[in-house]
């Protein structure tokens, strides 16, 4: 068999099989445009939600001391794990229910399991941090039940120069006056204008999978 021949058909058992990734079956976001600003709310169709807590709040903050935010991306023939090393949020909780909160995740801390890949996920190709050096995400609604965790997250992820709204199920739990809260969700890149391909025999996947796990720290009062 000549050489052409054999790797091109190595190259379609890749793209119709491609290894198990630890993305596959992973809960997907829901992605819609993003509100625009003091837009007045739809008729409500169906009975609304259960109202979120009140009574006074408490401030509080966290950041990449104690807290993580990963993802992984998947080619076709390996996964990579990687996150941010730097980043800080801030919350507001009634009594020990997360009510509010935004992170900003500086994009040039990025890290994974590739120095050489590193340097390329901070290029024009993905992130652009040369351009865009920040990331945010802020919550419009945090509201019990849900499938897949205790509490479903609404919000708003401003990424690669792209607003999209996400809602992902979270865990939140409290105990011991300390607030975690966990989400694994999977993203379409492609809906923030990420959209390099990869190699022709080593596509990478449109998914990625986003892992978060926050403590929050009341501040001082």
């Amino acid at each position: 068999m000549s050489r052409p021949l054999f790797s091109g058909l190595f190259a379609a058992a890749l793209l119709l099989g491609g290894c198990q990734s630890e993305i596959d079956n992973k809960p997907a976001a829901q992605v819609a445009p993003a509100p625009a600003p003091a837009a007045a709310p739809p008729p409500a169709a169906e009975p609304p939600p259960a109202p979120a807590p009140s009574g006074p709040t408490t401030a509080a903050t966290f950041s990449n001391e104690g807290s993580k935010i990963e993802w992984i991306g998947a080619k076709i023939t390996k996964d990579h794990l990687g996150g941010f090393h730097a980043f800080t949020g801030t919350a507001e909780l009634v009594g020990d229910q997360v009510v509010k909160a935004r992170v900003e995740i500086q994009l040039d801390s990025v890290f994974t399991d590739s120095e050489k890949l590193v340097g390329h996920l901070k290029s024009p190709d993905f992130f652009d941090v040369a351009r865009f050096a920040t990331a945010t995400f802020e919550t419009s609604a945090i509201t019990a039940g849900g499938t897949g965790g205790s509490h479903t997250v609404t919000g708003t992820l401003d990424l690669h120069g792209v607003k999209k709204e996400v809602t992902f199920p979270a865990t939140i739990t409290a105990a011991d006056g300390k607030t975690n809260v966990k989400a694994e969700f999977t993203i379409n890149r492609k809906d923030w204008d990420i959209s390099y391909p990869g190699k022709p025999d080593d596509l990478i996947k449109d998914d990625v999978l986003i892992r978060l796990d926050v403590n929050l720290a009341a501040q001082a009062g």
